[in-house]
């Protein structure tokens, strides 16, 4: 559950917690959604998305933030209506709702949902990119889940070994379940990245009248986190892990403010973007059919039908 490190007094006194918070899924459009939020006035965004403090259970193979750092994100707070958090891996974490809950009570839920099997092949490019994988074939790296789970063809730079587990990620209906019985219906606001990409100012102005603030904010729709692949893996591989001294020394220099912008900076440094190659028709049609059942009980549990997601007409790009 939450670190208790810090009092219940600090963090009910001194620093306004998060009371919303994007929680996935990821390859969805968080980051678009993130970045659009940020600048409206009613609402304060921290400068890092996916600190992924919640969900106790996620295995990362780094440093996870106290509670105190966490906090330190909300400093700059002053008068803003609402105060967000966005990590998409709190959907996929068995155990993030559950503790966002006991932190924030009366919290606000966003869920943005991807065709599951875009969302799989948009996420291995992302792992190829940031080092997560190494099998290069989504096909094969799908086909390696079984024995990833056992342990087993694990790439020595993963940083979250459960994300390879690409199927368990597209289990929508589960993970949604879970903040609709802690948050309650009218305080989880789930968005569908078909709707998003179609009409970006209608659910942009949706999702601000969700969390109460002023709707009528103009919004240019632009491209945000577009597939992207390295220049230099070893680099990339070294940007993943550095060395905890290094960032340690960083860290101890540098105000919070100024935390993962070189970093960033690093890695722009060292990416190019390019479009992703067709997934294949045949294994696309595989999957949708696989995951058809597991579409028809989210269309169930959201009254939505979804079940276009099982067609070969429905794609998306980014």
């Amino acid at each position: 559950m939450v670190d208790r490190s810090v009092t219940h007094e600090v963090w009910s006194e001194r620093v306004r917690r998060p009371d919303f918070f994007i929680v996935g899924a990821p390859k969805s459009g968080t980051t678009a959604l993130y970045e659009y939020l940020k600048p409206h006035p009613d609402i304060f965004m921290p400068e890092m998305k996916d600190v992924s403090f919640f969900g106790s259970d996620l295995q990362f193979n780094m440093p996870r933030i106290n509670l105190k750092k966490y906090l330190a994100a909300y400093e700059p707070v002053r008068n803003e209506k609402r105060v967000g958090e966005a990590s998409v891996w709190y959907l996929y974490s068995k155990c993030a709702a559950a503790e966002i809950k006991e932190f924030s009570p009366s919290a606000s839920i966003i869920i943005m949902l991807r065709n599951p099997v875009e969302m799989m092949y948009a996420q291995h490019s992302e792992f190829l990119y940031n080092c997560n994988e190494n099998i290069s074939d989504f096909a094969r790296a799908l086909e390696a889940e079984a024995e990833r789970k056992r342990g087993l063809r694990i790439p020595a730079s993963a940083h979250l070994v459960q994300g390879l587990f690409y199927r368990d990620t597209a289990r929508y209906s589960e993970q949604v379940a879970r903040y609709l019985d802690r948050f309650g219906r009218a305080n989880v606001h789930v968005i569908i990245f078909d709707d998003f990409k179609r009409d970006t100012q209608a659910v942009f102005r949706e999702t601000l009248e969700f969390l109460n603030v002023d709707p009528d904010i103009p919004l240019k729709p632009r491209i945000v986190n577009p597939n992207k692949v390295v220049r230099s893996r070893r680099f990339q591989e070294f940007l993943a892990s550095p060395p905890r001294r290094l960032i340690a020394a960083y860290e101890a220099i540098t105000p919070n403010t100024m935390h993962g912008r070189v970093h960033r900076l690093l890695r722009r440094l060292n990416t190019r973007y390019q479009q992703r190659p067709p997934l294949s028709p045949e294994l696309r049609r595989r999957l949708q059919m696989e995951f058809a059942p597991e579409i028809q009980r989210l269309s169930d549990l959201l009254g939505r039908d979804l079940t276009n997601w099982t067609l070969d007409g429905n794609r998306s790009e980014g």
